[in-house]
């Protein structure tokens, strides 16, 4: 076997990793808030994408574009909440799901009305296919660059829910919305807090899988990678969003480079998903999640 290879694959792997780690964090914070999957972080993703890159084409600096398109995705989970949220406060978790399939629909129409459907190329300055060697193994170094701000991202927001009062308080409302609002915590402002750091998380997804893959339409299928990482990891950890991307970008490229010749290849499409099933099996709260055990 060649190490080196073997290395490279594996480096390669985990950074691919954490890209899809980014996406997977976004659908930690909504859960966390709402107890519920909010099936339009991909579509957020998109816009995201797309209102900035659409602004640089505009010959707005890259600073101001940047400020601009988070002010826009604040203004966003602003009218998510006031508009499909408050009117469903203590409803049933299946409708609030039900709620953020309609939203992925028209946050992808809105974004189709309000710019374009084109492929718009988004350039960061980081040449994607430049990189260093480590002795025979060769390392992107755009890769690099994705796992560093996905590392900072993690960190801070690890540090914001555990040591925060809006931190506390959006996970007193993710275990109980009633007992929540009994104590005087606002219910309706935790969850434009947290839709508006998830719409930022999905600005900063959307950005670097805007460069990699160039912004168009098919970024938004990328959060459908992301639900193996969360089922891995767990939907409330965020620590558990990175291992679970980390163990879904190394295990696909490990399998389609040394399985996929004897299956026909094309197995790094599926193999996140049987992995996913085998840890629900096994764990079904993730590795990172939290058993609930409710009394009746």
């Amino acid at each position: 076997m060649d190490w080196w290879f073997f290395f490279e694959v594996v480096v390669g792997g985990l950074l691919s990793g954490v890209m899809y780690s980014l996406v997977a964090l976004g659908f930690v914070l909504i859960f966390k808030a709402s107890g519920v999957f909010n099936f339009a972080q991909g579509a957020m993703v998109l816009f995201a994408a797309l209102t900035f890159v659409r602004l640089l084409e505009m010959n707005i600096p890259m600073l101001a574009a940047l400020g601009l398109t988070m002010i826009v995705m604040v203004i966003l989970a602003i009218a998510i909440e006031r508009i499909v949220l408050r009117p469903l406060v203590n409803q049933d978790l299946i409708i609030l799901f039900m709620a953020t399939i309609g939203l992925n629909y028209f946050i992808e129409g809105m974004a189709q009305l309000v710019w374009d459907s084109d492929v718009h190329v988004l350039n960061l300055g980081i040449d994607e296919y430049a990189g260093f060697e480590i002795g025979n193994a060769f390392i992107n170094k755009f890769d690099v660059w994705a796992a560093l701000i996905a590392g900072v991202l993690v960190l801070i927001l690890s540090l914001f829910f555990r040591y925060t009062v809006i931190g506390r308080a959006l996970r007193a409302v993710a275990d109980d919305h009633q007992a929540a609002l009994s104590v005087g915590i606002p219910l309706r402002t935790i969850w434009i807090y947290v839709w508006s750091t998830a719409g930022l998380v999905a600005l900063v997804a959307g950005v670097v899988w805007g460069s990699k893959l160039g912004v168009q339409f098919a970024i938004s299928t990328v959060a459908l990678k992301a639900i193996p990482v969360l089922i891995i990891g767990g939907f409330t950890s965020v620590p558990g969003a990175i291992l679970g991307g980390l163990i879904v970008g190394c295990g696909e490229k490990l399998a389609e480079v040394y399985v996929g010749p004897f299956v026909g290849g094309a197995i790094e499409n599926w193999f996140p998903y049987m992995l996913a099933m085998v840890v629900l099996m096994i764990r079904p709260q993730g590795i990172f999640g939290e058993k609930i055990i409710e009394r009746v």
